[in-house]
């Protein structure tokens, strides 16, 4: 049988044949990864009084879903413009897949970065304070007792220490990134139920990739975390087509208003919170996947998942949170958010020293107040920076492998 324009037409029918002129940023993504940020470096200070407005203090999700959500968001649209060239017949598979791989490495060499930064301030410390303790905290002191495989491991990703263990995921999510970003476009809801299939077993199942040293698995399980990347991936492949996802709907954003109130409420409303809880915990003794029934972060529990997607979908439906995020006011928080890799180092860096600083004067109040604030200040230097100032004048067009997150904003 011959092919016709029907048959054509049938076989791009999950993505558009050219893709849009993009001309601006999507500021929605840039604000929102800046605020991520800056809760990421509020929650690695604990005991700061401004931890009680991060997100986690509304809901189940925190400042990790959001940053995997939007990362996956940012690569949907910055990576699979190669793809589509791909798929036309214009591109190869290496202009298609290196970009992602070279984002992975770049990644990878920043987490050795942190990880040895982070071993090194906290040695310093046992030494300057004469603290012993801050050898062994946060599973540094697998580096001293069983130095040969923590050495291995830190090359392999499989040695990880507490507070800098976001990026291996990430890397590993980069690395797979083609096989989804390809069933994005081809077949975007299958690929959403494959990944939706793969959470569920992961989490049931307890699949991880294991610690060496130091035994069980990694903080964030990718066969879990997958699900919310790849959702991002659709999202955003969609989203530089010009199109949604999930249509607007007043009924479904009225259920997820409620959910999300409902949520807090359960979050902050101690005798609500603990009948709930028991409620799940009786689910789960009947059987239902413990991922289901369970607040784990390591599993990305649903009650987790489920409140990040709600919010998502609430402040994708509201236009005067598009309008707000593009303000002279937001410039800032788009700063730090369109210089996401730079400010998430520095930030951890500036986290951890914090640690440091409170864990030694741990009688200083005032601590608690000033450093997560000179913290969050020193977020915005570096992006200026990095960004070279830009936020003051007009900005030049990102090349194609940084444009995280250039999009024609969707009416």
């Amino acid at each position: 049988m011959s092919s016709g324009p029907d048959t054509e037409r049938r076989k791009i029918v999950a993505f558009p044949s050219k893709l849009p002129q993009r001309t601006i940023r999507d500021p929605r993504i840039d604000v929102f990864r800046g605020l991520a940020l800056i809760m990421i470096v509020i929650d690695h200070i604990p005991g700061n009084p401004y931890e009680r407005f991060t997100l986690r203090a509304f809901g189940f999700s925190d400042a990790a879903e959001a940053f995997f959500l939007m990362s996956g968001i940012a690569a949907g649209i910055a990576y699979s413009g190669g793809f589509l060239k791909l798929r036309q017949g214009a591109g190869t598979i290496g202009a298609a897949v290196l970009p992602l791989w070279r984002r992975a490495w770049t990644l990878y060499l920043v987490q050795l970065f942190l990880t040895i930064c982070v071993l090194g301030m906290y040695a310093w410390a046992a030494d300057t304070f004469l603290r012993s303790e801050f050898r062994i905290q946060h599973n540094l002191g697998l580096i001293y007792s069983e130095t040969g495989s923590a050495l291995t491991g830190l090359a392999t990703l499989s040695y990880q220490i507490g507070y800098v263990n976001i990026l291996p995921v990430y890397i590993v999510l980069l690395l797979f990134a083609p096989i989804a970003l390809w069933g994005a476009m081809r077949a975007p809801f299958v690929t959403l139920a494959l990944s939706g299939a793969l959470w569920l077993a992961g989490g049931w199942n307890r699949w991880n990739i294991p610690n060496d040293p130091g035994g069980g698995g990694w903080f964030f399980s990718p066969f879990a975390w997958q699900a919310i990347f790849v959702l991002g991936l659709v999202i955003g492949v969609r989203h530089r087509a010009g199109r949604r996802l999930v249509p607007i709907s007043r009924p479904l954003l009225w259920t997820a208003i409620t959910f999300l109130v409902l949520v807090l409420a359960w979050r902050n409303i101690p005798a609500l919170g603990i009948y709930l809880n028991h409620k799940m915990a009786q689910l789960g003794a009947m059987g239902v996947p413990f991922n289901v029934v369970s607040h784990n972060k390591t599993y990305l529990a649903a009650p987790r998942f489920l409140h990040m997607l709600a919010l998502a979908y609430v402040v994708s439906c509201l236009p005067w949170i598009t309008r707000a995020c593009a303000s002279r006011g937001a410039a800032a928080f788009r700063l730090l958010g369109r210089q996401g890799l730079v400010v998430f180092a520095g930030g951890t860096i500036l986290a951890m020293a914090s640690q440091i600083l409170m864990d030694v004067e741990p009688d200083v109040a005032w601590l608690g107040l000033v450093l997560p604030v000179a913290a969050v200040a020193m977020l915005f230097v570096i992006a200026g920076l990095k960004d070279g100032w830009t936020i003051f004048r007009a900005r030049k067009a990102p090349p194609e492998e940084e444009r995280e997150s250039s999009v024609a904003v969707s009416k």
